[in-house]
């Protein structure tokens, strides 16, 4: 992730606490929700579809119930795979009260619940992609248990 002056900055901070992160400003956070929202690819698909990718849980089910044809091409797989765990972290984040977007020392995103929990929304979109499970929906349900 080069090139975003807000991650240079977050990488040379010193470590966090646990020693593998540092803590994002408010503006950086903001502008990360942002960046990591587009999903270009995800929302395509699910336009291609007929589904509203709208940032709503409802969204989620909806792509649940998609033919999943792009098993058949492994790169486009693997994209839309990152792509739908980004979306799942933007409902989260959007809906789900306490939760924000936090970036492990290797840069990759994940999801922080109010718990404290780290969600790696990004692994579950790969592996939604490829094998069906687990479902968008019901990873949405457990973060948004109360």
């Amino acid at each position: 992730m080069g090139g975003f002056a807000f991650l240079d900055r977050w990488r040379h901070r010193q470590p966090g606490p646990d020693g593998g992160r540092g803590e994002l400003s408010p503006a950086d956070a903001g502008t990360l929700a942002e960046m990591l929202s587009e999903c270009a690819l995800l929302r395509e698909q699910a336009a291609a579809e007929g589904v509203t990718a709208d940032d709503t849980p409802a969204s989620l089910a909806a792509l649940d119930q998609v033919l999943p044809e792009w098993r058949d091409d492994p790169e486009r797989s693997a994209e839309l795979g990152h792509d739908a765990g980004l979306y799942l972290g933007t409902v989260i984040v959007r809906t789900v009260p306490g939760t924000a977007w936090t970036l492990l020392g290797d840069g990759r995103p994940v999801i922080r619940l109010a718990s404290g929990r780290e969600l790696d929304v990004v692994a579950v979109g790969e592996s939604w992609a490829q094998d069906g499970a687990p479902e968008l929906w019901q990873v949405y349900s457990e973060a948004d248990e109360r």
